[in-house]
Parts: structure tokens; sequence; C-alpha cells
């Protein structure tokens, strides 16, 4: 057995080693190709997760804008491999993934955010800078997705970009809905006066507008010189809005309607043409900690904020830790009008803890002050410092005769805006009102501490107070018999009024406020 067996492979060696070098030679070919394919510095798959699109040859992929469907594809193709939770990168010198070129750079960013969409193991989108990314046409994007960029990235507005109205610079891809979305760390530019052909406050520009969403963040932004909206969110839910500084927008920081859950703190927004900060038909909102300022012009604007109810229910809002100075409107105005209402629909307002200065400086509407109020029941006032503000510090009234609420979205801004119902409270305790001036339209009768234009249907109870040195005096219309009227600066703890240490833990007292700034704030007053 074992002769015939050798006997054949010495008549058949030549046909035996022709077929071990076939085996050799497909088992060395198949060692290569999945070598190729598996080694960390090929193309294919690129170092640290990042895929890197150029046009001179040095990135993962060569492309220009002509062939963007065929690098998507291979990107798409290639994306696949890379492990989950990684960023995207758009910049303009070649080294991101997508690359802008100054001119129609939302291209590119609504690729990237695009990508990052169809593949939800990418979550970021980053706008490398320095760079102005000059944008002609909306930024889209989707559920779960964050856009972010470098502090010194900026998207720009282009110059006469002749939108529609109601056309926005960064919106959602979906139009039925968008949750999970993050937008932090960049500035948006809109380039307001290369773009007068617009009015302000029209609904022209808005920087960011979503609706019908939830659990959106925009944070560290710096967003100025617009038309429109910095934010507005409509019919959504879990907003917040922080660490933003928001300068000279085309009507409001942050507008929320119609919308739950709704978070703005330590942000820094100097108002134009409407509000810093405006909720309008929203519940459980909560507005704390920011620096509200603006500036004395005809465009400066009206409320540092704006609480207002013609539907639904508004029983859930807090305003606290605010410093709020220099304001053309009121500091904050309380607005509940258009219809009757049940009491729990409209209630519940709590102001405290908040610096009102110098609040109040329109020369052209009467409805100004610290805190303008109407429609609201058991609204409650407390532990505010009021210095300074035109008009007086706690009023019940609301646009009267036929007044022009700018800017309206249409032509019909001379609006009735009485509450239609009676038996409306507010109380004041413990808050310090001195120094109050005359408004600068109509100024005569101006300039009390408190003032009730509205004592048919609105009531005041005045707890404990502190109030001196009011130009007209204390009172308009309503009374006291705990208020004092002590100077601010011989304030001690057994009067009650302001910032009484003795009645509060020190959880309660306002972190950036305390009983030594308050005084430096009425020796200021007095210097």
């Amino acid at each position: 057995m074992g002769g015939k067996y050798l006997r054949y492979v010495r008549q058949n060696r030549n046909k035996i080693g022709f077929v071990i070098i076939i085996l050799i030679f497909l088992i060395a070919l198949e060692i290569f190709v999945l070598h190729t394919l598996i080694q960390p510095n090929s193309p294919l798959i690129p170092p640290n997760n990042t895929v890197y699109v150029a046009g001179d040859g040095s990135g993962n992929l060569t492309g220009d804008k002509d062939n963007q469907a065929e690098i998507n594809q291979t990107i798409q193709s290639n994306f696949s491999l890379v492990p989950s939770n990684t960023t995207v990168y758009v910049a303009s010198d070649g080294s991101g993934n997508f690359t802008c070129d100054g001119s129609d750079d939302q291209v590119e960013i609504n690729k990237a955010l695009a990508y990052i969409a169809e593949n939800p193991q990418f979550t970021t989108v980053h706008l490398k800078g320095p760079n102005t990314y000059v944008i002609s046409d909306t930024i889209f994007i989707g559920n779960n997705a964050t856009l972010e960029g470098d502090p010194t990235a900026v998207i720009k507005l282009i110059d006469n970009a002749n939108w529609p109205v109601f056309k926005p610079l960064i919106t959602q891809m979906d139009k039925t809905e968008i949750y999970g979305v993050t937008i932090k760390g960049f500035e948006i530019n809109g380039n307001h006066d290369n773009n007068l052909d617009k009015k302000k406050g029209l609904g022209y520009y808005d920087m960011i507008h979503l609706f019908n969403s939830r659990n959106i963040q925009v944070h560290d932004m710096y967003m100025h010189d617009g038309h429109g909206e910095g934010v507005k969110v409509d019919n959504s839910s879990d907003i917040q809005f922080y660490n933003n500084h928001v300068y000279k927008t085309g009507h409001n920081g942050l507008f929320a309607e119609n919308s739950l859950n709704v978070e703005a703190w330590d942000n820094n927004i100097t108002v134009r043409t409407d509000c810093g900060f405006r909720s309008r038909n929203s519940n459980h909102v909560k507005i704390h900690d920011n620096m509200i300022d603006s500036f004395y012009d005809w465009s400066a604007g009206g409320p540092g904020i704006l609480v207002e109810k013609t539907s639904g229910v508004v029983n859930d809002v807090e305003i606290h830790n605010n410093s709020i100075q220099n304001t053309y409107g009121p500091g904050i105005w309380l607005i509940g009008t258009f219809q009757s209402y049940p009491k729990d629909d409209a209630k519940n307002v709590h102001i405290y803890y908040n610096v009102f200065r110098n609040t109040g400086t329109n020369p052209s509407i009467d409805w100004v002050g610290g805190v303008v109020t109407s429609g609201f029941y058991d609204t409650l006032i407390e532990n505010n410092t009021f210095d300074g503000v035109y008009h007086g510090a706690i009023i019940h009234m609301y646009p009267m005769g036929g007044t022009h609420i700018y800017p309206t979205y249409n032509n019909s801004g001379h609006i009735d805006l009485s509450p239609k119902d009676t038996g409306y409270t507010t109380t004041a305790r413990n808050n310090i009102i001195a120094n109050t001036k005359p408004r600068k339209k109509d100024p005569d009768g101006t300039g009390y501490g408190v003032i009730n234009y509205l004592s048919e249907t609105h009531t005041f109870v005045l707890e404990h107070n502190c109030l001196y040195n009011n130009y007209a005096g204390n009172y308009l219309n309503c009374a006291s018999t705990t208020d004092i009227y002590e100077d601010p600066l011989l304030l001690n703890q057994s009067i009650g009024a302001g910032y009484n240490t003795s009645s509060y833990s020190s959880n309660d007292v306002p972190k950036s406020f305390n009983r030594t700034s308050v005084k430096s704030i009425f020796k200021q007053s007095l210097s």
C-alpha cells in the first residue's frame, strides 16, 4: 500500500507541486487583504475616529462640493466601522471632516448635521474656530444632536439676505417635532445693520426657532445684532437656557410660548425691541440669576421680563435673584388679558430677591416701573430691592387708551389689554422701595412707591416693606399698617424688610446679593 502511494506521488509530482503553489498563493493573498482592511493607518479607517475630507489628497477622502454625494456615500460605508459617540468637525482650513469656504457655509454644516442624523453613533457637529461661517440659508438640526463650536466660531447671516418672514437661521429638520438637542459654545451674528430692509420684531431672522420640541439646551452662546428672537420655542417642554450673552437681538432673548418646564439662568442680556425673557401662556417657568439691562434709545424695547397669559394655565412661575436695570419698559411686566378665566389658570407668580435699578426710562409710554401687573391672582412679591425706578416700584395697571404694544407680528398693535374679572390680589412684603422717580411721559402725579390704578378690581396686601425717599410719596390708592419708613442704609435685622437674614435660612438668601451689597446700592445712589 505504501509503495503504491509513493509511486503515485513520483508519477504526479509536477501536478501536486502546482496545486501546492496555488494554495500557498491564495493563503498569502487572503492574509494581505485582511491586513489591508484592519491595519490602523489605512485611509479607509480614520485615526482617532475622525474622517478628514480635503482637496489636496491629504485626507481620508478627497473631493469638493461637486462630488459631495460620492464623499458622503464613502463616509457612510467607512464610518460604520468606527466606535460610537464621536464628533464630526466643520472647519475652513481643511482640518475638519467638512470644509467651508466662507460662502453658503450652511451647505457643509447641513451635510454634517444630516450625517449624524443618519448615523446615530455620531452625536455632535463641532464648528472649529477662529472662523466666520457665512450662511445664505437655514441650518437644520435633527433629534438627539449637539451643534457646538469654539467661542471663536461665528455663524453670520449673509448681507442683504432678503429671507421671507418666519425663516430662522437655525431650526429643526423634522417639522413635526424635535427632541434631545443641545446648541452651545459659539457665536451667532444676526448682521442686522447689513439687512436694514427688514424691520425688527416682525418675525424676520430669528436666530434659533424650534417648535413641538422637548429636552432642549442652549448655553454658552453669544447672540447679537439680530432682527428677531434669540431663541424661540413653541409648544415645547423641558427647555434650558443658561450662561448665554445676548446683546441687542431684534425681539426677545428667550421667548417661550405655550411651553412647560422652562428655566433660564446665569444669562447676561441687553434688551432691544421687546424683552430679555418672554413667557407667553407657559407654565412651570423659572427665571433666575440673570443680569438684564438696556440702553436709552427708541429701539431699546420693553420690559426685562414679560409673563403673559391669554390662554391655557399659568400658575407656577418663579422670578428670583435677577439684577434688572435701565430697562426702557418696566423691569417685570405681568399681564393677563383677552378673556375671562378661572382663578387657578392665572396665579402664583412669585417674584423674590431681585434688584431693580432705574427701570422704566422710556419717555413715550406710561406703563413703566419696577413691577407692573394686572390680571393675575395671588401674586407674591417679596424681598426685592427697588432703587430709583421710574413711575413706581410696584403698580397695578395695564397699557390703556389704545396704546400700541410694539412690536407685533401684524398691524393690530392697538389692542385692549384690560383684565376681564375681579378679585386680583398682589402681596408685597419685605421689599425695599426707595428713591422712586416720576416717569418721563406725563410725569405729574407719579413717583410713588406703590400704585394701584385698578382699585375696583385689584387689591394690594402690603406687609413689612421699607419705603424711603420716594418722589411723590409712598402709596397711591393703597395703604399698609406694617410698612416702615426708614433709610435703607440704617436697616438692621430687627426691621424685617429687604434681605433680612434673621427671617430666612442661609440657603434662601441670594448668592449674589446680601445685606452689605444692598447698603452699597443705596450708598451709590446718594453719591
